[in-house]
């Protein structure tokens, strides 16, 4: 079935079923035209079944983070297999305590390990854990029954939760899993499919795992021009818990978020920045920028019509769209680091 085929009462019947004051009404239009476009296609058993299970595992995900969007979170990866007396799994569950209580909600991949060590530093009550089914993993789960806890069957589904909704990640030792996570991380930070954010590799002293992983980017990739020194500034490796903290917290010190408005780049800050500190961005920063300067500017109406961020000043520019490390090294200035 194709577009133009698409019964046009059975729209006009769906369209009458929902609310003319739904906020976003005219995606949710598109949303049930696609999926009518879907059911009438022909597709096999296993996509269609495919597409189902998607949809239900995303708005299942949707409604469980819904209440805590305006929270700050952050992602911990790392391996199921780890002990509960392994230096990783200590250096987890207190980092993951102090996020919470500086107020961040600690999100995890559900199983045990280095998962359940960052559950259960958090506490139930500001933990998350989006599971992967698995016939040998079973989730972890806190006594008291507070963790708002999901289950998946794909992955991929599984992955977007767990980079969708955070604002800082931290990957501790691990396995295939743990790579995986951490490098298609680093690739939609490079790409721009993901918001900046800080991305902390946490080796416990003597370790060596993440600064072999450094050596072999920097001596095989970076070495051969596969990528550019900038988008090794997309991590940092450190190894105690007070600096994993104050990497993450420093971050948005005066950092807030970023959103597109058209080809401009729109900053949000805690606090507005002087001239001279535009200045000095401008220079420093003249070869990510396609024309133009770096300049604060007042809410635009898309961002005043959304409710988005209004009360916050904020900078514009027009990005390059490509240089992605060193805008993250741009927000870092911003915050004076």
């Amino acid at each position: 079935m194709s577009r133009a085929e698409l019964p046009k009462h059975g729209i006009d019947g769906l369209e009458s079923r929902i609310d003319r004051d739904l906020p976003n009404r005219d995606l949710a239009l598109k949303l049930v035209e696609e999926a009518l476009l879907i059911a009438g296609s022909g597709l096999a058993k296993l996509d269609l079944k495919i597409v189902n299970a998607t949809l239900a595992e995303l708005n299942h995900a949707f409604a469980l983070f819904s209440p805590y969007r305006d929270t700050r979170k952050v992602t911990i990866f790392g391996s199921a297999r780890t002990l509960s007396d392994e230096p990783s799994y200590l250096m987890a569950k207190n980092v993951a305590g102090k996020f919470a209580d500086q107020g961040w909600m600690v999100v995890t991949g559900g199983g045990p390990g280095i998962m359940a060590a960052g559950m259960s530093g958090a506490g139930s009550r500001n933990a998350f854990g989006i599971n992967i089914r698995l016939p040998f993993e079973a989730p972890f789960v806190e006594p008291d029954g507070e963790t708002k806890l999901i289950e998946m069957k794909y992955f991929f589904t599984r992955k977007l939760m767990l980079m969708k909704e955070s604002d800082a990640f931290i990957s501790f030792p691990g396995g295939l899993g743990t790579l995986d996570e951490t490098f298609e991380l680093l690739t939609l930070m490079q790409t721009g499919k993901a918001q900046l954010a800080p991305l902390v590799l946490v080796d416990p002293a003597g370790f060596g795992y993440w600064d072999a992983l450094d050596h072999f980017l920097k001596s095989q990739t970076l070495a051969r021009g596969l990528v550019s020194e900038e988008d090794l500034g997309l991590y940092r490796i450190l190894h105690s818990i007070e600096e994993t903290v104050d990497e993450v917290t420093g971050f948005y010190s005066n950092y807030d978020s970023l959103r597109w408005i058209g080809s401009r780049l729109i900053l949000r800050l805690k606090e507005p920045l002087d001239e001279s500190k535009l200045d000095e961005l401008n220079s420093e920063f003249s070869d990510i920028i396609t024309s133009g300067r770096i300049r604060a500017v007042p809410p635009s109406p898309q961002e005043i019509a959304d409710q988005d961020r209004v009360e916050l000043p904020r900078i514009s520019l027009l990005f390059n769209r490509r240089s992605y490390g060193r805008l993250r090294l741009l927000i870092d200035r911003i915050s004076a680091r």
